[in-house]
């Protein structure tokens, strides 16, 4: 069953890379002189608060005709975009000078509304034959006036736009406000303004095919890229230390520890003295609350599965800047069709632990991570209606995201059970399990959960910590992150570091005669999600400028989301690398 799974999840995988790039080759418009190149606004909204943002109408602009909504798809909805015919007319070379694009009488609250916005440098967002365009609606003269309430605020009313071609082609398009010509919006006063645009059409050399290579070059800059690999030997100093002090440490130990079990007439004694196999009857012991266990398993080799192809979509070029959604139509049709592998990891695990209710274990295992995410969406969503924010989801969207978990999630994740549970596999254990349960000994308290969570989850977290700070800049702000090379390099060393750390304190609990390391060895691997979160509330109060109700609650919130990701996907790294190392030292060993 599984080996089926794989290559129509593969397929799946190619299809929606096939139709990403024709979207994105549908895009390749030809044009000639005069031709309608067609301008969207999608939104405004504070530039420090990238989740809130509003429709362009929202804002009283004027509009010179009928407004048409754009179609959008599915990621590009939940992506925030809302498209909608902008008031200017840029027609395929021909230049314009000082054209106006409508007139329009601001009431006295239109006025304040507008220099509410343009206090808390509210930014617009155009695309131009799908090429983004940003900029200020406004500004603030605050030169030589200390107290706030003698401030001067100014909207932007004309635009300048220069737009570059090569042939038939739109290749790049900037957006300028022109500083000198702006509304007065200081005072509570009914004021008539016009809109006015200028148009101005150059030629380059620069190809079609490169014309998005500007919004990713960023990233690229030769001191970002500095950083990049100082992260990179960072992370690779951690690894080859840990590699080393498990080197040393753990294989001398355990030579050792074989040795003297070759030693018949020494075997009594050394009983007596060693730890670890001293609980040889005891290791294999199923764990309390397995069947949690196995469903935390199947949902994080789920996750597993999708971050890498997400990685896979992501080197390949797929998530290029602005293909609007890309991302998020990715995580949705991923996470649907890899339900299976949840479904077959968790049935299979908890069948081997002799569990007997397969079938509540498979409810268990689809609510583990989307019970929460759906909750937590529930609550934003409302905070987005209550804003009138197009985080907002229509209904529509919700409805088309339920249906591809009815009938595409819900039925591959049974039918992953059901090839799970018919795998008829056994719980490979190279000793036998006694009757009844030894006694642990009492234990200092740096030999706890907690105590231990904290020093497995540091470790990894200090990996990937540099790196984190350009993903949160990107995702929770304006910067491009294109180096996805890196990031997976960075990715690899984090699930090393992760299950070597594990596998470490794995082995000191079981030297200390404490055999309930199923549970630890999870907990352990899966504690970097809480360190991450933690750098969270460090990155909101002390790099960001996010403020708001619906800015706090949309970070933190989703944010637990992602962790609790990260805890179930590195707590499973963990889990298994310890299970292996477990089965591996005391099969290497001969116990009575």
């Amino acid at each position: 069953m599984v080996q089926k799974l794989v290559p129509c999840l593969v397929l799946s995988i190619v299809i929606f890379c096939s139709v990403t790039h024709v979207r994105s080759v549908a895009s390749d418009h030809r044009y000639t002189v005069g031709d309608d190149v067609p301008l969207y606004v999608n939104k405004v909204g504070p530039f420090h608060n990238p989740s809130e943002t509003y429709r362009y109408f929202d804002l009283p602009f004027c509009s010179p005709g009928p407004r048409k909504d754009k179609k959008e798809a599915l990621g590009e909805v939940l992506n925030g975009d809302r498209l909608v015919t902008a008031p200017y007319k840029l027609d395929f070379l021909n230049d314009k000078d000082s054209e106006i694009a409508c007139k329009k009488r601001l009431t006295k609250e239109q006025v304040a509304q507008f220099r509410e916005v343009v206090s808390k440098d509210y930014y617009f967002q155009m695309y131009y034959d799908d090429l983004p365009i940003w900029g200020f609606l406004g500004k603030i003269d605050k030169e030589g006036k200390n107290d706030p309430s003698e401030y001067k605020y100014y909207l932007f009313k004309h635009l300048h736009f220069t737009i570059f071609y090569n042939k038939d082609r739109v290749i790049e398009i900037t957006a300028q406000s022109d500083p000198n010509n702006v509304v007065d919006l200081t005072e509570d006063k009914e004021v008539d303004v016009e809109f006015m645009y200028s148009v101005k059409w150059k030629e380059t050399e620069i190809q079609f095919e490169k014309r998005m290579e500007k919004y990713s070059q960023s990233s690229s800059l030769p001191h970002h890229l500095e950083i990049h690999w100082f992260s990179i030997i960072n992370s690779c100093v951690t690894v080859l230390l840990l590699t080393g002090f498990l080197a040393t440490i753990l294989m001398r130990v355990l030579k050792n520890d074989f040795v003297k079990y070759a030693h018949d007439e020494e075997s009594a004694e050394d009983l007596e003295e060693t730890g670890w196999k001293y609980i040889h009857g005891d290791v294999f012991r199923y764990p309390s609350y397995k069947s949690l266990l196995a469903a935390a398993v199947g949902s994080g080799t789920q996750l597993f599965t999708l971050t890498i192809f997400i990685f896979v979509l992501a080197i390949v070029g797929v998530f290029y800047p602005y293909n609007r959604g890309a991302l998020f139509t990715a995580l949705v049709v991923i996470y649907a069709l890899t339900a299976g592998i949840a479904g077959y990891t968790a049935a299979s695990f908890f069948c081997q632990l002799e569990g007997t209710n397969w079938v509540r274990n498979l409810l268990l295992t689809g609510a583990l991570f989307c019970g929460p995410l759906f909750l937590t969406f529930c609550f934003l969503n409302s905070v987005a209606i209550a804003y009138s924010a197009t985080a907002a989801l229509p209904f529509g969207t919700i409805m088309v995201i339920f249906l591809i978990w009815a009938l595409v999630t819900t039925p591959l994740l049974v039918l992953g059970g059901i090839a799970g549970k018919n795998s008829k596999a056994e719980f490979q254990a190279p000793v036998r399990t006694t009757k009844y349960p030894r006694e642990i000994p009492q234990l200092p308290w740096y030999r706890k959960t907690l105590p231990q969570m904290a020093m497995a989850g540091f470790l990894p977290f200090s990996a990937i910590y540099i790196e984190l700070y350009y993903i949160f800049a990107s995702v929770w702000g304006h910067r491009i992150y294109t180096i996805y090379s890196i990031l997976f390099i960075v990715f690899i060393i984090l699930l090393i570091v992760t299950a070597f750390i594990t596998v470490a304190l794995t082995y000191f609990q079981l030297a200390a005669e404490d055999h309930e390391w199923w549970w630890r060895s999870f907990l352990c691997g899966g504690s970097t999600g809480l360190f991450i979160y933690g750098y969270c509330l460090y990155y909101y109060y002390a790099r960001s400028d996010m403020s708001g109700f619906m800015q706090t609650s949309f970070f933190f919130g989703y944010m637990a989301c992602i962790c609790y990701g990260f805890f179930l996907m590195l707590g499973t790294v963990g889990f298994r690398a310890s299970l292996f190392f477990v089965r591996h030292i005391y099969r290497s060993i001969k116990c009575e």
